[in-house]
This record gives structure tokens, C-alpha cells and sequence, in this order.
């Protein structure tokens, strides 16, 4: 299965929310997997949507596919995250480019295996920058947009990794947890400015990325450990979203919410 394929599944039955239309919305590693079902599901809402991802290439054909559709096309800015002065920099573009910021979506992250013998200082360092300390940056550069806007929506993208301890993931799961508390943390600071800040703890979501994790009958090890059957897809995680990013979810704040079919 393609990633545009994966990424597509299930979007033909998506609730529509008419508050997101027109929305402003941000999204970091959109290039690929659960950040290219966001940046398709938001694109499909009629939302205005700017995206980042350091994968140049991808994130351009993604954009692109998605430009020849009805919808507003989105916009692909190539960034480094691990870069807190080009996070700046493209924060700024994004807000220029699409005439404010009312979304948010800290997608971006990369779950490399590692062992605790092989992790040196600067690997910690930039796997923090990899998967948490953007998340933090990225938000701090949307908020003086969403408060002239008179509120926003910011939505971290946590992992079940941390919560089930799986093995070889000790720094990834290390950051995943913290954007728990980053997400508490926020909420409270931002809350009287009418920002709402809210976790999704993804399962195993199929993607071409973990298929190179899992094989077939490891597939079917976590399927038969979750509560329903079948797969999760991106478009699983981007339904959620959705609601949460809509006018819907307008008194939902400071907490995670699961897509795991019942893994944990």
C-alpha cells in the first residue's frame, strides 16, 4: 500500500465540520504517514493548510497531488526542526502566507530504534529536538497570531510507545511523555487566551514507516492484542483531529485522547 493510498483510506465517509472551513492550520512532518492523512483530511475541510517537513521532495508531491483538488491547495515549506531559528523563520512565513494561524499540529517525530548502551549525549539531544523540543518552539511562534485571531487550537501528537514500554525506544518514549505534561502545561498558560492545547496518542498506525518495524505476523500480534479488529490507518488519527481542531471540541482542553482500537 502507497503512502497516498494509506493516507486516503476510510476519508471517503469523514464527518465535515463546517467551523474548520477557511481555518488557518499549520501542520509539522506532512510529508509522509499520519502528518500526510492530516494535511489531506484538513485540505478536504476547506481549511487554508501549510505544512513542513525536512523530507523536500515527498512533501512536494504532496502538495501537489493535493493542489489538484477543489479544495485550497496547501502549502509545503521544507524546514529542520531540529533548527529553532528556522522554526522561527517558517512560522513567520506561515503566518504571512496563509494571513494568520488558528490551527496547530505537532506531528512531527522519527522512531528510530536505539539501545541504552549507544545513546551519547548529542544523540539525546537530537533525538529531544527531534521529537519534543519543536513542539514547544513551534507553539510558541503560533500563539501571538492566535491571540489576534481571539483563540486557536494547538494538538500534540503523543505515542502508546511510552505507555506499553515497548523495547529499543527509550529516548522516543522518554520525549512522547513529556509532550503529555507539554500539553497540560499549555493548556493552563494559554487557556484565558482561548487557546485550547490537546494530546493524541496514536496506536500502531499502518504507514509505510513501521512497516519496515513489523512483519506481517507482527501485524497480526497487535491486532489480536486490541480491543477491535483491523488496522489503524492515518485517516483513523486524522478524524480525531478534526474534531478536536473544530469548533465542536470548543470546551476540550489540556488532555490526551486515544486512537489504539483498545491496544493498551
Amino acid at each position: 500500500m502507497s503512502g497516498a493510498n494509506g493516507a486516503r483510506n476510510g476519508a471517503s465517509h469523514r464527518a465535515i465540520y463546517p467551523s474548520l472551513a477557511g481555518k488557518r492550520v499549520f501542520i509539522s512532518g506532512g510529508s509522509s504517514g499520519i502528518g500526510e492523512g492530516l494535511v489531506e483530511a484538513f485540505v478536504a475541510q476547506g481549511a487554508h493548510v501549510a505544512f513542513c517537513d525536512i523530507a523536500q521532495e515527498q512533501g512536494e508531491a504532496v502538495a501537489a497531488r493535493l493542489g489538484n483538488s477543489a479544495a485550497p491547495a496547501p502549502l509545503f515549506l521544507p524546514c529542520d526542526l531540529r533548527d529553532a531559528d528556522a522554526i522561527a523563520a517558517m512560522m513567520a512565513q506561515v503566518e504571512a502566507q496563509l494571513g494568520g494561524i488558528d490551527v496547530v499540529i505537532n506531528n512531527a517525530a522519527n522512531d528510530d530504534r536505539h539501545a541504552v548502551d549507544e545513546v551519547s549525549p548529542a544523540y539525546w539531544d537530537e533525538r529531544m529536538a527531534v521529537n519534543l523540543k519543536h513542539q514547544f518552539f513551534v507553539t510558541q511562534a503560533a500563539v501571538p497570531a492566535m491571540k489576534r485571531a481571539g483563540g486557536g487550537a494547538v494538538i500534540n501528537l503523543g505515542s502508546i510507545s511510552w505507555h506499553l514500554g515497548l523495547p529499543d525506544l527509550v529516548i522516543y518514549q522518554t520525549a512522547k511523555a513529556a509532550i503529555e505534561g507539554l500539553t497540560r502545561g499549555l493548556a493552563r498558560e494559554l487557556g484565558r487566551d482561548n487557546i485550547r492545547v490537546t494530546a493524541i496518542i496514536p496506536g500502531n498506525v499502518k504507514t509505510p514507516r513501521q512497516e519496515q518495524w513489523y512483519t506481517p505476523e507482527g501485524e497480526a500480534e497487535i491486532v489480536a492484542s486490541q480491543c477491535l479488529d483491523g488496522r489503524l490507518m492515518p485517516a483513523d488519527v486524522a478524524a480525531l483531529a478534526l474534531f478536536l481542531a473544530s469548533d465542536d471540541a470548543r470546551l476540550i482542553t489540556g488532555h490526551e485522547y486515544w486512537v489504539d482500537a483498545g491496544w493498551r
